[in-house]
């Protein structure tokens, strides 16, 4: 059986035509007893997303040498420096974490990341930093080095750790964007600006949520591809599609967005639907309704009218409908 990297840039599509995204995982999120401690954790959503992507584990600790169990390591600020060392012994493991990174990451195809929360290596963005030479407190926080090695590497991969995946909010976001960057992993290895017009057909509702800006960008990248190499066409709207995907979508643009797609189904719909709709579109601005309930009602009316152009839209249905658990860790979202 091949390997996702073996499978190279193609996307394994399944019958509902979704890609099996490459997610690398840490390993100690339910694959092995590779904590510090011996422990194996569980992921609930880890769990959900075995059956719809291909997950390469890894342990970085384990990678660099050390044993399970282990003495724990942590970060440390060394004259404006982070670095990774264990203070039961000394060692300084910086180096040889920096280079398992690189060896790591390199020559291999990524989608996304589910790293461990507060992982020294792995966690990405709330690792405690000590100050060096002293058994003080900490002070500050910063990212593991395996994760910003990885977000070096793969600017356009969804990353996140387990624990901020138990909210609705961030969930949804990191689903939207792995799916996405999939599939346009999927449309570059195709290699034709074909393809990438039809990505950014498919697209258009779902970046436009993102800023009109960011859309007509794109768009001028695509048009203005005739004449020029079909790699440098993509790696400039890769270059562009990275931050666009990275920042979640704000509410306002959330709503420029549904009030378009609204005005190629108003005129199906009676009096009554039309206002009811835009009352749920003030209650969602307004926060007292969450983006599922707005998604929902238009996924019904574009069935019921079977509207074309909103029928292709991945901003409707960005990842397998599987996936989407109403459950939350009870942090503020607006899902």
């Amino acid at each position: 059986m091949q390997t996702p990297e073996e499978r190279g840039g193609e996307a394994v599509t399944e019958r509902t035509g979704f890609p099996r995204p490459i997610v690398v995982v840490s390993e100690c999120l339910g694959f092995a007893a590779v904590r510090y401690n011996g422990q194996i954790l569980r992921s609930r959503f880890v769990d959900a997303l075995r059956d719809h992507v291909d997950f390469v584990q890894v342990c970085p600790e384990v990678g660099v040498g050390l044993g399970v169990p282990r003495d724990p390591v942590r970060l440390v600020t060394e004259h404006e420096r982070v670095r990774l060392v264990q203070p039961s012994t000394g060692r300084d493991l910086t180096e040889g974490m920096e280079r398992y990174s690189a060896e790591f990451l390199a020559d291999r195809t990524v989608d996304g990341f589910i790293l461990k929360s507060r992982s020294p290596t792995c966690g990405t963005g709330d690792v405690r930093l000590y100050p060096s030479g002293t058994d003080g407190p900490p002070r500050g926080k910063g990212v593991g080095l395996f994760a910003r090695a990885a977000g070096e590497r793969f600017p356009l991969a969804a990353i996140e750790d387990e624990g901020r995946l138990t909210n609705l909010r961030i969930r949804h976001h990191f689903l939207e964007t792995l799916f996405t960057v999939a599939r346009f992993r999927a449309v570059r290895a195709h290699g034709t600006i074909r393809e990438l017009v039809r990505f950014q057909t498919e697209h258009k509702l779902l970046l436009m949520a993102r800023g009109q800006e960011t859309l007509r960008r794109l768009g001028r990248i695509v048009g203005g591809s005739e004449g020029v190499p079909p790699e440098q066409t993509f790696d400039e709207y890769a270059e562009l599609l990275a931050p666009a995907l990275r920042t979640p979508a704000r509410p306002g643009p959330v709503v420029n967005v549904f009030q378009h797609a609204f005005g190629y189904l108003s005129d199906e719909l009676s009096a009554r639907e039309r206002a009811f709709f835009l009352e749920l579109l003030e209650e969602y601005r307004a926060e007292r309704a969450p983006l599922a309930s707005v998604l929902a009602v238009l996924r019904a009316w574009i069935v019921r009218y079977g509207q074309p152009y909103l029928e292709q839209q991945r901003l409707f249905s960005p990842y397998p409908r599987a996936l989407l658990e109403l459950t939350d860790s009870g942090l503020r979202s607006r899902i």
